[in-house]
């Protein structure tokens, strides 16, 4: 961490992440920097050999993200990846080996199921659990991994990081926590004891819905070695300026975080009110079953809102009546979205079921767009 944000608050650390020392006549935010190899005379070795192996541009974005994932923590580092499933799949399949077990989510992100598959091709036992309840203490035993996804995506249900992983740990297993819906303005997985914080930055990290990004932020070591040597086995690395975007937007994040988390409970607290909407989650809310959890290890709650519509017709006119929200399958971008989550088969969720991504819009007018699609969309 650079001295200008030794103890600084979210909102400047986001600002000065990652930026190298300045140099005169040089932009604060070096360009993209585009090769596939160096210059390399004789012996190899300095930083930069060859393109899949490390680029200056992802350096500058792993630094900064390793400043918002675990501000003042020295041994701690970031690899960065092409997307959020490449990072989860480095992670996952760098630390397990046939005959190991590992417990993932049973209500986590709807690809996880195809993973479960590979990871049973390989002779690894996969055990699952729902997020919420404590209920990984009980196929804990004997795991090699413990993954985590908190709050889980689309339920919204949290667990309590610090007791999984004082539970797990006191087993011998590793604990990587999906860290993707809160981002590290909102939890810092590391800060709770875990091994691992993983994340998608194409959603609300980088929060313009033009990045697909992942990273995978650990303590340095014969673990994070690993996950650095699946990546360069796989090559599953970002384009440059993938990387570069990434960081610029990362300035923004505290701006765009605070005001979608804020819009976010405004909505939630409008839709509470109407009788059409059942299942209603958000951590944020004080009534919400995950709130009392959620308030002991989160500083802020994620921009999704979940709830249902009695019936998938209702659902999909909802959605065709909104006029400030996007039909999309992302969630943390500036423009809200919205979307049956049912439609793609991959979630334990009613066909009702409506996952909400709130944008940057003002307040005001994105629950005024909402609740004129409710009643339009009423049979």
């Amino acid at each position: 961490m650079s001295d200008s944000t030794k103890g600084a608050g979210d909102g400047t650390r986001a600002v000065r992440a990652g930026l190298p020392e300045p140099v005169r006549n040089e932009p604060t935010l070096p360009g993209p920097v585009f090769a596939a190899h160096f210059h390399l005379p004789g012996e190899v070795g300095g930083p930069y050999t060859y393109g899949r192996d490390e680029n200056p541009t992802w350096t500058l974005l792993e630094s900064a993200i390793t400043e918002l994932e675990a501000p003042g923590q020295g041994g701690v580092g970031t690899l960065v990846f092409a997307s959020g499933m490449a990072a989860i799949s480095a992670t996952l399949f760098s630390q397990l080996r046939a005959g190991d077990a590992v417990v993932l989510p049973s209500d986590g992100y709807q690809v996880l199921p195809l993973v479960r598959a590979q990871l049973e091709a390989y002779g690894i036992e996969v055990r699952t659990a729902p997020t919420g309840g404590d209920a990984q203490l009980e196929v804990l035993d004997g795991a090699k991994l413990l993954w985590l996804e908190t709050p889980s995506n689309p339920g919204l249900d949290v667990c309590d990081i610090r007791r999984l992983v004082e539970a797990a740990h006191a087993r011998g297993a590793l604990v990587a926590v999906d860290n993707t819906l809160a981002t590290p303005l909102g939890q810092r997985p590391l800060e709770l004891g875990a091994d691992f914080s993983v994340a998608s930055g194409t959603k609300q990290l980088t929060g313009h819905g033009d990045v697909l990004l992942g990273y995978v932020t650990g303590r340095e070591g014969e673990a994070m070695t690993a996950v650095r040597r699946w990546r360069k086995i796989v090559g599953a690395i970002p384009g440059p300026m993938e990387a570069w975007l990434a960081h610029r937007s990362i300035a923004t994040l505290q701006l765009r975080v605070d005001r979608q988390n804020a819009t976010a409970l405004v909505l939630a607290e409008a839709l509470k009110r109407r009788p059409e909407v059942a299942g209603l989650r958000y951590p944020g809310l004080p009534d919400d079953p995950s709130h009392k959890v959620a308030s002991q290890q989160m500083r802020r709650y994620g921009c999704v809102v979940s709830f249902t519509l009695p019936t998938r017709a209702r659902a999909d006119r909802f959605l065709d009546a909104l006029r400030l929200v996007d039909d999309a399958t992302s969630f943390g971008g500036v423009r809200s979205t919205a979307e049956r989550r049912g439609r793609w088969g991959g979630d334990d969720v009613p066909d009702g079921f409506i996952r909400f991504s709130v944008g940057a819009e003002d307040p005001e007018d994105l629950v005024a767009d909402v609740l004129r699609a409710l009643d339009e969309s009423a049979d």
